[in-house]
């Protein structure tokens, strides 16, 4: 799953709920052409939108008797990430917000929320493997965290089923089970992270990606401010990053390779291959100062 999350630095999430057709924004009930607006502006500004229901079946219901949508503003990095959120008093109140300072990561002043933010996916519409495995994990995690737990539109990489995203960081985790749920939201709560479902932070390329977890497994890093991206380099078919831990600084290479063709999508027609990514080395590097790690 290394290497596998989708890279987004600014989010937009809207609440709706539901029911999503196969393309959330277009297939919604929203009225008519805002979702394909809203796609359209997200698109220029570099914002990525996704729709998001509460993890009940009362969804509907809650939405409509709490004064207004839910909207969050989020920015997962690299600089410091953060989230915001306001409510809306109709979905078209949308289109005022300054997306393109949010693409920037531009605060949009709305208010700032401390604690973690979960989406979990069950985009069943998309993928059938999201709403098998999305939705018994999204009831599952908002058992344990009933504030912070929301099931969101399609995310990216399907085969990976139950996927978490949690925010602000954008850390997806992929094949998380129901019964996994508390915990892996308590360790990020904490300031951890479960490597070991661990896909990627969003902000990063997936090459870096794939080398930042491979250097966390190394090393034994499991909180998400262990690792720090100082720089990352390509040539053909080869990225190598370099990081800053509490270990010191580290050089990770990874080649860039495919995957032997698989069904990438429960819905997938034919097998297709994947980027796939392997470790070359990892090599300890001097201190800035001059100094040996």
């Amino acid at each position: 799953m290394a290497g596998t999350a989708s890279t987004v630095r600014s989010w937009l999430l809207l609440e709706d709920p539901g029911p999503w057709g196969r393309d959330a924004l277009r297939d919604a009930r929203l009225p008519e052409r805002v979702g394909l607006e809203l796609q359209r502006r997200c698109r220029a500004a570099g914002v990525r939108p996704l729709l998001i229901r509460r993890a009940s079946s009362n969804a509907s219901a809650a939405a409509s008797s709490s004064g207004g949508l839910a909207c969050f503003a989020i920015r997962s990095g690299p600089e410091p990430p953060w989230i915001e959120r306001t409510r809306l008093a109709k979905v078209t109140d949308v289109f005022d917000l300054d997306l393109t300072s949010l693409g920037r990561g531009v605060r949009p002043g709305f208010e700032p929320v401390d604690g973690p933010l979960f989406l979990v996916c069950t985009h069943g519409r998309r993928d059938v493997c999201c709403a098998e495995r999305g939705r018994p994990l999204a009831q599952a995690l908002a058992a344990a965290v009933p504030g912070a737990t929301w099931e969101s539109s399609h995310v990216g990489g399907d085969r990976f089923a139950g996927n978490l995203v949690a925010f602000p960081h954008g850390l997806y985790l992929g094949r998380v089970r129901p019964d996994e749920a508390a915990e892996v939201a308590r360790a990020y709560a904490e300031g951890r992270v479960s490597v070991r479902h661990l896909r990627g932070r969003s902000c990063y390329p997936m090459p870096v990606q794939a080398a930042e977890h491979a250097l966390r497994t190394r090393e034994g890093l499991d909180r998400v401010d262990d690792v720090g991206l100082e720089r990352t380099e390509s040539r053909p078919g080869v990225s190598t990053s370099t990081f800053r831990t509490p270990m010191g600084r580290f050089s990770v290479s990874i080649a860039i390779e495919e995957s032997a063709p698989s069904f990438l999508t429960c819905h997938s027609l034919a097998a297709e291959p994947a980027p796939a990514y392997r470790t070359i080395a990892i090599v300890r590097r001097p201190d800035l100062d001059g100094g040996a790690s």
